[in-house]
């Protein structure tokens, strides 16, 4: 006698790994995040988007998966990637609860770095099991997004009986789980932002001046000084700072300031900003004497009161 069929679980912490997945948002992550699922094994099964620009990176990076509402993407998925930006993402949970969008077993899932799950309470109180998982890199809109994912970090914040669950996904994408404290949440992404945001600033500003300086391939020539430099502070820290800041050379730091000043004067006050921090780090590390810093802040002082006049 047959033993009758098992019926379907209601809870994804109860069913098999596979899962339905829907992305609200496609922009340069949730695409991306889904065909990583898909790899494992997971089904895409809609996704929403609204200009030309996400309605062709839904194509490109989802091939066959319908273009359809929010509210639909729900009703279709058990695991929702809610991939908009910070701001919008309170506004966009409310909204799906309000229409009654949101099912009890549902796993929701955002991508934002600012929030934790607290962020995700209207749907939870709908019965939806919230994670965020922010994946930190940035992305392009495009398949080798899938394929930098190998190795990245996520932060993970979840509640703690789905802490398991959210690790597994990570690692289903190829990254490496981070678990991040719900009220940790916007220092780990002011981090995030200071590094990666601002290093792009940093080489495009450092870009134009080398171009303005008669460098013909200004890529060529800081791909190897910046790679160094990122690889030697991320194994040594403050022990890898060098240049004429952290030796002290207080001339050389002058002369910069009055070229800045000349051929591109919206960069003196952020040259001013991280030249007086990597003198504090520089101080605070034994790297820049004492007596050399005096003469040195001295420039730096007098650079920020000509950059007020």
């Amino acid at each position: 006698m047959n033993a009758p069929p098992r019926p379907e679980p209601t809870d994804p912490r109860d069913r098999p790994a596979r899962l339905t997945v829907g992305v609200v948002g496609a922009g340069r992550v949730g695409p991306a995040l889904a065909a990583s699922l898909a790899l494992a094994g997971h089904r895409p099964v809609a996704v929403s988007a609204v200009s030309e620009g996400s309605v062709r990176r839904a194509a490109l990076m989802l091939p066959d998966v319908p273009v359809v509402t929010p509210s639909e993407v729900l009703a279709r998925a058990e695991l929702v990637l809610l991939t908009v930006p910070d701001d919008a993402l309170p506004g966009l949970v409310e909204g799906l609860v309000e229409t009654g969008s949101v099912r009890p077993g549902q796993l929701i899932v955002h991508t934002s770095g600012r929030y934790g799950t607290k962020v995700l309470d209207p749907a939870l109180r709908s019965g939806a099991l919230p994670l965020a998982l922010h994946p930190a890199m940035t992305f392009t809109g495009t398949p080798v997004d899938v394929q930098r994912l190998a190795g990245c970090s996520f932060g993970v914040t979840a509640p703690e009986e789905l802490r398991l669950a959210a690790e597994a996904l990570v690692i289903e994408m190829g990254g490496e789980p981070e678990w991040i404290r719900e009220e940790s949440r916007p220092l780990y992404h002011a981090a995030l932002a200071l590094g990666a945001n601002h290093l792009v600033t940093l080489v495009a500003e450092s870009m134009e001046l080398l171009r303005a300086a008669g460098v013909e391939a200004p890529d060529r020539m800081l791909g190897p000084l910046l790679g160094a430099a990122l690889d030697n502070a991320l194994r040594s820290g403050d022990a890898a700072l060098t240049g004429p800041v952290a030796r002290g050379d207080a001339g050389t730091v002058a002369a910069h300031v009055t070229e800045l000043r000349k051929h591109a004067p919206q960069t003196v006050a952020g040259y001013l900003a991280m030249a007086r921090a990597t003198a504090d780090r520089a101080l605070a590390h034994g790297l820049l004497k004492p007596e050399l810093a005096e003469d040195l802040l001295g420039v730096l002082a007098d650079g920020a009161e000509g950059d007020q006049r």
